[in-house]
């Protein structure tokens, strides 16, 4: 079924498709966009790319490069950013910005998903919440489903300053730390930690979101990345647990759509402005021309503001683990311990992870 449809990469300042700019995947360039609250550069790879545009690299140098080669990372959204401050004043003055817990990356959806999530979702929910980012918070089986978590713990690396450029890497190249003497000040009075995983487990605590704030006029950069889910083939696979995406993706099934989207959300969680909105969007091949311009019935896809998320997204809730009952068959307690022997036997550092607990585990304890 996936060879039925071509997969493109857009981003804009809301979630219309009309105010997007394509993304050359893969390619080192940066699509700008800008509001009054923010401006973004922004870069996306993907590895074994097959989407639009046409004649797009297939592959970036930056999945040749550490950690991204060891971790066989599959799509990197790598962005930098300065936050504007909406007095609109000259300064913003010292520690004036958007706070640590404020400042939200993630995924929403404008309908239900419920009745098509995959077997076992809610074991990889739980997976996820345990080894990857136990930050995340929101409701998948909400009316407007979202999957938010503060970008200070989700993200993989955190740069304060506009990191480097760097074509043999593939472009914006984001390592954790700090771009001049200033910076590097500013994180440590912070109290940040300088190794990515450890700030990452750091920024969990409450305290770690309050001191830090992403103040106005401060340029910063971010890479999020991971093996998991991999858009050449439209699969999920996340330890102990893997799925093909395609039937459930945007929680449709796929005959009744000629597009489906996935879109990845800057926004701040108090306010509920919007920075940044990147769409992973599929298309039927028939419905994109030769020069991969999209035709008339596939570009009206997504541009109406019927579109914009419903306020219930506003509502902050915990992940509901609801019980798999369209999956008689799925043994989820399996795909757990199959789970925990694969993640005790990852090296972090040079020093194996104790048995049940992941790599960013809140230090009080394991993640249930």
């Amino acid at each position: 079924m996936a060879d039925k449809y071509v997969l493109r990469v857009t981003a804009g300042p809301t979630y219309d498709l009309a105010t997007h700019k394509e993304v050359p995947v893969n390619a080192p360039d940066l699509v700008r966009v800008s509001t009054d609250h923010m401006d973004v550069d922004v870069t996306v790879r993907i590895r074994n790319y097959k989407g639009l545009p046409r004649n797009s690299p297939a592959v970036s140098p930056y999945f040749t490069h550490e950690p991204h080669a060891a971790n066989n990372d599959q799509y990197s959204i790598a962005f930098r950013f300065t936050p504007k401050d909406p007095a609109k004043t000259k300064t913003a003055g010292a520690g004036a910005g958007i706070s640590g817990a404020d400042l939200q990356f993630g995924n929403d959806f404008d309908h239900p998903i419920r009745d098509r999530l995959p077997p076992g979702f809610s074991y990889a929910m739980k997976i996820v919440k345990w080894w990857i980012d136990p930050g995340l918070d929101g409701d998948p089986y909400a009316d407007n489903p979202y999957l938010f978590g503060p970008a200070l713990s989700s993200c993989n690396t955190i740069h304060v300053g506009p990191a480097v450029f760097d074509d043999e890497k593939g472009g914006l190249w984001v390592e954790e730390g700090a771009s001049d003497a200033d910076a590097k000040g500013w994180r440590q009075d912070v109290g940040a930690p300088s190794d990515p995983k450890a700030r990452m487990k750091w920024a969990l605590q409450e305290q770690s979101k309050e001191d830090w704030v992403w103040e106005y006029g401060r340029t910063y950069a971010v890479d999020f990345f991971n093996a998991y889910i991999d858009f050449s083939e439209f699969a999920l696979r996340l330890p102990g647990y893997a799925v093909p995406i395609m039937k459930y993706w945007d929680g449709q099934g796929l005959r009744k759509k000629r597009s489906h989207q996935l879109r990845y959300v800057l926004r701040n969680r108090t306010t509920k402005d919007v920075y940044l909105v990147i769409l992973f969007t599929l298309y039927l091949k028939e419905d994109v021309n030769e020069d991969g311009t999209l035709k008339p019935e596939a570009a009206r896809a997504y541009t109406s503001e019927a579109h914009t998320p419903a306020a219930s997204i506003e509502r902050e809730a915990a992940i509901t683990p609801e019980e798999d009952a369209k999956a008689p068959d799925f043994d989820g307690e399996a795909a757990m311990e199959e789970a925990r022997k694969h993640l005790a036997e990852v090296e972090l550092g040079g020093k194996k992870e104790e048995e049940g607990k992941g790599a960013a585990a809140v230090a009080d304890g394991d993640i249930d």
